[in-house]
């Protein structure tokens, strides 16, 4: 080792830069490091020590990456709706909350509005069990085809006019509301591979759609709106009043016939694209609304409508920026508007319509 050069005061130390140099970093840190390291005071027992300034960027880094995932951007969406990703599914509800809305207007005044429930149901069913006899049978059967089947079925059970019994019809959707639940659940636990399949088809979960659903959703839905416009003055006046319409020579049980057929395709081929919740809610939900509101039939149809198709696009749009389930999302939206419009019936609105037939 050479022997240190004396420095100006006569000392043999070398100064630390010169250490430094000679030997690079492996002496460690510098006497004023050490006497600034030696300031800081030690936390007490208890006390939580304070972060470093890179685990405090790495901390806000991974909270603002956290941040951006759970709330997604609108440019996400844009890129999304330009990919056709969100499109298909915003279309799909919207253009089956549009029908379904028309459909309801039709069910309500009938005071069947569980009968939707029952036959969406039975739609879940049917799908489920097409989906089992090509995993277990090997049996290739399309989904839809499953849907329309059991939700047939549901429909002529429930539109058979039997002589009355001490039970009411009520009991009967009941029976096939709860038989197709339990049976959608238990077939989609036959086939684990497949249960999310299932519970997006229960829940409506969903948050993609096939291109081939959208164009069924929309051919099908389009052939309903003609038959309920050909024949929408037979149908209200079978709905209203029975009795009355067969002294007019009208086919009633045909009309109901038309009416409950045109339910069951239109909630079958929904049930698969959607989900069974969404489908009984715009069912159900935009037609009381409109119902509530309006004081013509022509108008009630078109605000179920209007207010079908808003809860199923807007529904998708806010799932999507909450990050909620699609299904879950729509009809809690459908039902924010029914209160709205029950809000605007009580401040002043009224329907002769509904007041009407009660005072029968």
């Amino acid at each position: 080792m050479p022997e240190p050069v004396p420095s100006a005061g006569g000392s043999s130390a070398l100064t630390h830069d010169e250490l430094l140099e000679a030997f690079g970093g492996e002496l460690g840190a510098g006497p004023e490091t050490a006497s600034s390291a030696a300031t800081k005071r030690a936390p007490a027992r208890g006390e939580v020590p304070e972060p470093s300034a890179d685990a405090r960027d790495e901390s806000a880094a991974g909270t603002s990456s956290a941040a951006h995932e759970a709330h997604p951007s609108l440019s996400e969406f844009r890129e999304g709706w330009q990919a056709g990703l969100y499109r298909d599914p915003v279309l799909c509800g919207s253009f089956a909350g549009l029908v379904l809305g028309v459909l309801g207007v039709f069910v309500v005044l009938r005071r069947a509005v569980f009968v939707t429930a029952a036959v969406s149901q039975a739609a879940g069913l049917g799908v489920a069990l097409a989906i089992w006899f090509g995993i277990a049978l090997g049996v290739s059967v399309p989904a839809v085809a499953g849907a329309l089947v059991l939700a047939l079925g549901a429909t002529a059970l429930l539109g058979r006019r039997e002589r009355p019994t001490r039970l009411p019809r009520e009991t009967l959707v009941a029976a096939i509301y709860l038989a197709s639940g339990a049976g959608a659940i238990i077939v989609g636990e036959r086939i684990a591979e497949e249960s999310h399949d299932i519970a997006n088809i229960l829940f409506g979960t969903a948050v993609l759609v096939r291109a081939e659903d959208l164009w069924l959703v929309i051919g099908v839905g389009s052939l309903v709106l003609f038959a309920i416009v050909a024949a929408r003055r037979g149908l209200l006046f079978a709905g209203f009043d029975p009795e009355g319409a067969r002294v007019h020579r009208l086919p009633v049980r045909l009309l109901d016939l038309l009416l409950w057929v045109l339910v069951a395709l239109e909630v079958s081929v929904t049930t698969r694209a959607m989900g069974a919740l969404p489908v009984f809610a715009f069912t159900v939900l935009p037609a009381i609304s409109a119902l509530s509101i309006t004081r013509r039939m022509t108008s009630a149809l078109l605000v179920a409508s209007a207010l079908g198709g808003l809860a199923g696009g807007l529904g998708y749009v806010v799932a999507f920026f909450l990050d909620l389930p699609v299904g879950a999302s729509q009809a809690l939206l459908a039902t924010l508007l029914f209160l709205g419009c029950s809000a605007a019936a009580r401040a002043g609105l009224a329907n002769p319509l509904i007041t009407e037939e009660r005072s029968r």
